[in-house]
């Protein structure tokens, strides 16, 4: 196993630029598909700072976070029946948008931005609702944790091991067109509990000792 990146220096005050992967530019053939690997591609940029009591920081970036993301779930969700169908990838990827910023933003807290990688955010984003789709991702060894870099074969299996898990949820938000208002609702409620989620897997992740293979590896 290559050996682990040197420990990130101290983080300054300065806004976080956005890091860029590699273009992830082998085609898939699902509409969810194609929208995972723009997710894949950057990490966003953050203003936080690192912060003094991250933990405490955090569960209020989650907590804003969580609100924007029922707001936006909950409009979009608002149009009923054959016309609502066309919103649910919109939806979908709205939500994660918010997410995956607000991961980056609780990554700046701890200050780890500077060390932060797409596959660090899929992780924090998807590991609560298709965790067999990221597990080549993130080994877990008690407070450490091994970060692998993805290569493009990587990146082919995992969208579609979380497209396909995805796809079902899609079902169900369809189902939620039909009933105007209450479909709403409720996808504005589970919004903000799935953004909720995705921030504890953050937390729990910066919380411990990170190290990165410094070398892509396949599937």
């Amino acid at each position: 196993m290559p050996a682990a990146n040197p420990p990130a220096p101290a983080m300054t005050r300065r806004p976080r630029k956005a890091i860029d992967a590699e273009p992830a530019s082998i085609p898939d053939a699902s509409p969810i598909g194609r929208a995972l690997l723009s997710l894949i591609g950057k990490v966003p940029s953050s203003r936080e700072p690192v912060s003094s009591a991250p933990m405490d920081d955090a569960r209020k970036a989650a907590n804003a976070a969580a609100a924007k993301a029922a707001l936006a779930a909950g409009a979009l969700a608002l149009p009923p029946g054959v016309v609502g169908w066309l919103t649910i990838l919109p939806e979908m990827m709205g939500v994660w948008k918010i997410q995956r910023q607000m991961v980056a933003d609780i990554a700046a807290l701890y200050g780890k931005h500077a060390t932060l990688t797409p596959e660090q955010v899929v992780y924090c984003l998807f590991q609560h609702t298709a965790a067999q789709g990221v597990r080549d991702l993130v080994v877990r060894v008690g407070q450490r944790t091994l970060v692998r870099r993805a290569s493009p074969v990587l990146i082919r299996t995992i969208t579609r091991r979380i497209g396909a898990r995805l796809a079902q949820k899609a079902a169900g938000r369809g189902v939620a067109r039909w009933i105007p208002v209450i479909g709403a609702v409720g996808m504005g409620a589970y919004a903000y509990y799935d953004t909720a989620q995705v921030a504890a897997t953050a937390i729990d992740l910066f919380e411990g000792v990170i190290e990165v293979e410094a070398v892509e590896v396949g599937a």
